[in-house]
């Protein structure tokens, strides 16, 4: 923790504030109150709010593409210093603080740690996990290569992926399969992450792994960093003084509705598919990012809409905490136990009241949290 903040991008907390508002309030709220309202057109409109079961796109979608895309951003911001250091083991600590505490954060997030089952443990299976990765290979990039060449090697990583899960076969994975039962990606977790993948359990010595758990991180992993790339070339634009504001903007929409289109067309070949990370999806997301950068950029530091705009950056300056304590901490049971009298008299929506008691107690904590100019930094 610390008691300083160094002057930002105040559209980026925002954005990260928006983000992380859709995470941990609105989507679990909306949900129980869809559940309550029980009607064919909420359900339609539920859309919005769920994940594509496997190939397409939808809002909720780019709902971690956006953090990890907004991760890449910082990095022009956060170490241009050092590119020009001749020692630079202290900013090579920084990162590999940051990824490791990352990493911890998501096994204790979706990796039981605190539940100190050793059969529960997940090496590798969060959000946090993959923005580390992500970061990880955008952050040396930046710190080692011209933008030129880490255009080129984020080419060279989407390619990469589309090229091994083409042509590579092995025990009847791969080879242009896409299948959720069939893909390489499937296989390389299954192989290297074994009883530690998420969904996974040992039954009578043998690891079995769940049907509904389809999501991959390893070979993915060349797409979280370009992905974490993408919001780097962002960062290079916003951070860019020779620039006018609105010329960014113009930039900012150019270049994500560019990356849109052509993560669309390369889907017809090369499916869009946000389990897989592929590199379509990284595209479309990566473009959709984009869009929303320029739209907050305008409106917040461009045409200074900052009015209304205060409440999300007690999201957005604290993401991490806020993460962490929608997924550790269950402050249902504050609620259930100042209002369960309530309960019979409000059935279904008796989920709804709780769900607002556990998104206004998180709240209330990052508000104090802001005042107090307390921040956790990563």
């Amino acid at each position: 923790m610390k008691n300083q903040q160094p002057q930002r991008l105040e559209s980026l907390d925002v954005l990260r504030g928006f983000d992380l508002f859709m995470l941990v309030g609105l989507e679990t709220a909306i949900h129980q109150l869809s559940s309550a309202v029980d009607t064919p057109s909420f359900h339609s409109f539920m859309w919005c709010f769920s994940h594509v079961d496997w190939e397409g796109f939808s809002p909720w979608d780019l709902v971690m593409p956006l953090f990890m895309f907004m991760s890449g951003i910082t990095i022009p911001f956060a170490l241009s210093r050092y590119k020009q250091a001749k020692d630079r083991s202290l900013v090579y600590r920084r990162i590999l603080k940051r990824v490791i505490l990352l990493w911890i954060f998501g096994m204790m997030c979706q990796g039981n740690l605190f539940g100190l089952d050793p059969n529960r443990i997940y090496i590798y299976s969060n959000t946090l996990q993959a923005i580390a990765m992500g970061y990880l290979i955008a952050s040396l990039l930046y710190l080692h290569t011209r933008i030129r060449t880490q255009i080129i090697i984020a080419v060279a990583l989407l390619l990469g992926f589309w090229g091994a899960m083409e042509f590579i076969t092995v025990q009847g994975y791969g080879g242009g399969n896409y299948t959720p039962d069939g893909n390489l990606a499937e296989w390389i977790d299954r192989e290297v992450l074994g009883r530690f993948r998420d969904g996974a359990s040992v039954m009578n010595g043998e690891v079995v792994f769940a049907e509904w758990y389809r999501y991959t991180w390893i070979l993915s992993s060349l797409n979280f960093g370009v992905t974490a790339l993408t919001g780097t070339f962002a960062g290079y634009i916003l951070k860019d003084k020779a620039w006018m504001p609105k010329q960014k903007v113009i930039y900012l929409l150019a270049i994500g509705a560019a990356m849109v289109a052509i993560g669309w067309i390369w889907g017809i070949w090369h499916p869009v598919i946000k389990k897989l990370w592929t590199g379509s999806m990284t595209l479309v997301s990566s473009g959709y990012c984009f869009l929303l950068m320029a739209l907050f950029y305008y409106l917040i530091d461009y045409k200074g809409w900052k009015k209304y705009s205060g409440w999300l950056k007690v999201y957005g300056m604290n993401s991490i905490v806020a993460y962490m304590l929608t997924q550790c901490v269950n402050f249902r049971c504050i609620g259930h136990s100042l209002f369960h009298g309530l309960q019979p008299h409000l059935g279904d929506y008796y989920q709804v009241l709780m769900t607002v008691c556990q998104v206004l107690l998180i709240y209330f904590i990052l508000w104090e949290m802001y005042k107090r100019k307390l921040f956790l930094r990563v």
